[in-house]
């Protein structure tokens, strides 16, 4: 089995050696873990898998190798066969008899009694109320029918079960997925022109090559860095609706600052006013203008909005609508001044593409960026990068 297990990573793409394997080996040998499947399964994790995001993957060869076998509770060593998680009956009950089963009990009680059985069962069971097995009317098992259960393998039949041993802990950590900073990274450079300004601190080894070859003697020859010469500006709303997505906004804001060279950022919350901010501790003690960014940073700069477009509509549409201040001129004035000074313009929003149109406040954002919002996923940014980069009239 454990030659299988080696193969089944093999093909998933984990890169397991024979020294891993044997190292596991050696390990189970030394008995230097309980003879549980929990334990195991750590001790296996730990020996294979040297990036997180292979963890889900691994999830998934164990399950389908060993079953799914995992809990968090109860793993004393019991001797479980393996034909017990299979199904090989269905019981039929009239719905009569589903009303005289009884729940067990709240949630550490079922666990302990598990716990019991596992203790005390040494023969395989099929059926009855009591015992772990298949079918039957036990809270333990599968294939079976109880108002609260705790399903062992096999497949559900009436989705009542209150926990699952199959479930993978690390469904979120998979490198196929489209997630994380350095994804974020590959995005972003499709939003690039490279150029070599500023001070001459770096060998240029072919010039110095033919310069030497020339001259007879060394001739050194320097020139400026290459780097993105696209500049960026960034508009952040915080706060409120955007707690959730700190996370996800952390992960762009940790990449732009890697891939742009000439980058400048500023914190709104909400919508666009008279004022912006860089750190939001003196959020009201140091202010920027809008006004005095919209005269500082010139036309050439890409300028990209993060935040989910969602307040009141008069926080868009009226004078003295933020929920903040009052507001002398209304939000859509700020955010038209924007898309009127650079030609280059998005916005970026967390939230699911599929909600936006339930709110009223999506809705103006949107025509007011002449509908160049885009969902923050990794196939979002692509597109905005695209919008960014495509030549403006």
């Amino acid at each position: 089995m454990l030659l299988n297990f080696l193969d089944e990573l093999r093909a998933a793409g984990i890169s397991a050696s024979l020294k891993e394997h044997l190292t596991l080996l050696e390990a189970l040998d030394r008995e230097v873990i309980e003879q549980t499947p929990e334990a195991f399964y750590y001790l296996s994790r730990a020996t294979f898998v040297k990036d997180e995001g292979l963890l889900d993957r691994f999830d998934q060869v164990f399950q389908k190798v060993f079953k799914g076998v995992l809990t968090d509770y109860g793993q004393e060593a019991v001797d479980i066969p393996e034909d017990w998680l299979k199904a090989v009956a269905e019981k039929f009950l009239s719905a009569e008899e589903m009303e005289k089963i009884k729940s067990l009990g709240d949630w550490d009680e079922i666990m302990e009694t598990l716990k019991k059985r596992l203790e005390e069962q040494q023969g395989r069971h099929q059926g009855g109320n009591k015992w772990i097995g298949t079918g039957g009317t036990s809270p333990f098992g599968n294939g079976g029918y109880n108002p609260e259960g705790v399903r062992i393998g096999g497949e559900s039949r009436h989705k009542r079960a209150i926990k699952v041993w199959e479930k993978r802990e690390f469904a979120n950590l998979d490198n196929t997925k489209e997630l994380g900073t350095r994804n974020i990274k590959m995005a972003l450079r499709r939003l690039r022109r490279f150029a070599r300004e500023g001070a001459a601190d770096e060998l240029d080894l072919d010039a110095t090559i033919r310069g030497t070859a020339r001259q007879g003697f060394l001739d050194i020859h320097m020139r400026p860095e290459r780097h993105n010469a696209v500049k960026l500006l960034l508009f952040l709303d915080v706060g409120g609706s955007m707690d959730p997505h700190i996370k996800l906004c952390e992960e762009l804001f940790s990449a732009a600052n890697a891939e742009f060279k000439n980058l400048e950022f500023f914190y709104f919350h909400n919508c666009l006013y008279e004022g912006v901010w860089k750190d939001n501790r003196r959020r009201w003690a140091e202010r920027t203008k809008t006004w005095d960014v919209l005269h500082k940073y010139g036309h050439d700069y890409k300028i990209v909005f993060v935040g989910d477009a969602t307040m009141s509509p008069y926080e868009i549409s009226h004078p003295g609508g933020s929920v903040e201040h009052m507001n002398e001129e209304a939000g859509h004035v700020w955010l038209s001044r924007v898309t009127h000074t650079y030609p280059a313009c998005v916005w970026l929003n967390p939230e699911p593409q599929r909600i936006w149109d339930y709110s009223q406040s999506n809705k103006m954002v949107r025509q007011l960026m002449n509908d160049r919002m885009y969902p923050l996923t990794l196939e979002g940014l692509d597109d905005a990068m695209r919008e960014l980069s495509r030549k403006q009239g």
